[in-house]
């Protein structure tokens, strides 16, 4: 009997069925000949460098990676080196963006240009606060969470009072800007408000009325553009958050009830100081929220394929949750580049590694309930498919498994090796595995020194007799 394994279900003191995702685990459509899709192991961080301080955001700009890590705006070459090229104020979150001749950073409530060899601020006094901004059809346009604010097509350092304009559709505040096939778009607390370029001698922009949409964002970094779309973090009013994707007036919840469900474990306040951006490589295409205690991760690509919504989470632990190390990707010297929210160091993704810094990390995952129809079984023996011998040099892994028959109580685990390195037929069964009287569902875990790909979970089965 084959059990699905690309999430499971658990319970809760509720009395409900909830789901559970993979950890550190990325559920991948692929026929392969033994299912339909399995469980690659996630990237591992891979330590490179450091800079002068907790990273804050990064880009890719004329094929040169550039961070804000503390206080400092930096360069990072391909092999972690930093050099610094000024001062950017602030602890927040950064926005980067660019034109074709400046750099532009907004941070600690200001805007900064760089030209490739000088960082300036923008001191116009008639700026204002700078909360978020975007380039756009030869303009920055900024926001103090009141106002849309434009720089001078001639002069990004002037701002004209006169050309001001305004979201005040409803009267929430501007959290961000993002801009997508030269349209404006204004996320609100609880509406989305489209702008596209008319020139004149005020305020350039005009709203397009029939392309808002009555949801917004939480905050300034709960919203990124994925893809074609906006994705975002919010809710319209008198209704609690979820995770959408925005396009021309309409809007799609993508989050699921379980996602919904861990979402409502947070404050508002907690939720709006959360990161979503975008990770598009190898034919997945991941939206990551990146929460205090863990990183939820979406993949369209696959939820495309397989019909049904494709979540799993990260963590850097070796059980249960904790805050993701690795934030603010970019794309950049061939490989992916990411900064650490608890430290100073500097890292990229790797595929022949699950270690996060050096250091080791947990996975796990569950099936759904393996039911008989109410008739007892007995559990004879229980395989992983699986890649196994891909595990460090001189270690010998260990993937544990147990169960429950209420989705609360566990088993005691048991554990068997999974191949050293080199021991690629090696086959993970556990045998003499009990019985259930009505239902079941079986967990595994193991940690970044067993390093494989699970392809199905075979379970052979003996019905009582009564």
């Amino acid at each position: 009997m084959q059990v699905p394994i690309l999430n499971g279900v658990y319970t809760d003191e509720g009395g409900d069925f909830r789901t559970s995702y993979p950890r550190n685990l990325a559920p991948v459509p692929k026929r392969q000949g033994v299912s339909n899709g399995y469980l690659a192991p996630s990237d591992g961080i891979v330590s490179e460098g450091s800079g002068p301080g907790v990273d804050r955001g990064g880009i890719n700009w004329n094929g040169t990676c550039y961070r804000v890590m503390g206080l400092s705006l930096v360069s990072v070459d391909s092999n972690g080196n930093t050099t610094t090229i000024g001062t950017i104020a602030g602890t927040n979150l950064v926005t980067f963006d660019y034109s074709f001749e400046y750099l532009s950073i907004s941070g600690g409530g200001n805007l900064y240009l760089y030209d490739g060899s000088t960082l300036t601020q923008v001191t116009d006094s008639d700026l204002g606060t700078v909360i978020d901004h975007i380039w756009i059809a030869g303009y920055f346009m900024t926001t103090d969470g009141e106002n849309l604010v434009v720089t001078e097509l001639g002069d990004p350092f002037a701002v004209n009072p006169l050309k001001y304009g305004s979201s005040e559709v409803d009267p929430d505040p501007v959290n961000a800007l993002h801009e997508i096939d030269n349209e404006a778009y204004a996320v609100n607390r609880h509406t989305i408000e489209v702008f596209t370029n008319i020139g004149g001698n005020l305020f350039p922009f005009q709203r397009i009325d029939g392309a808002m949409i009555m949801r917004g964002g939480l905050g300034t970094k709960t919203s990124c553009v994925f893809g074609d779309n906006i994705a975002f973090l919010g809710s319209g009013r008198n209704e609690a958050p979820a995770i959408y994707l925005a396009r021309g007036g309409q809007d799609l919840k993508i989050s699921t009830r379980e996602i919904d469900q861990i979402l409502q474990q947070y404050t508002e306040t907690q939720l709006a100081d959360s990161l979503l951006e975008p990770k598009i490589d190898k034919n997945n295409q991941h939206l990551m929220l990146h929460l205090e205690d863990r990183a939820l991760v979406y993949d369209a690509a696959a939820t495309a394929a397989m019909q049904t919504p494709v979540w799993f989470t990260l963590t850097t632990s070796m059980v249960g949750n904790s805050l993701y190390r690795g934030r603010n990707h970019v794309w950049c010297y061939n490989k992916w580049l990411v900064g650490d929210p608890l430290s100073t160091s500097l890292g990229y993704l790797s595929e022949t590694v699950s270690t996060h810094y050096g250091q080791e990390v947990g996975w796990d995952f569950g099936t759904i309930i393996i039911y008989n129809e109410g008739r007892g079984v007995i559990f004879h023996q229980i395989e992983l498919v699986a890649l196994t011998g891909r595990a460090e040099l001189n270690v010998n892994p260990t993937v544990w498994t147990q169960y429950s028959t209420d989705g609360e109580t566990w088993s005691t685990e048991e554990g068997i090796s999974s191949g050293k390195q080199g021991e690629r037929n090696t086959r993970l069964v556990w045998f003499q595995q009990g019985m259930m009287q009505n239902w079941r569902i079986q967990r595994f875990r193991g940690t970044s020194e067993s390093q494989m790909g699970i392809a199905r979970l075979e379970i052979q089965l003996e019905a009582l007799l009564y």
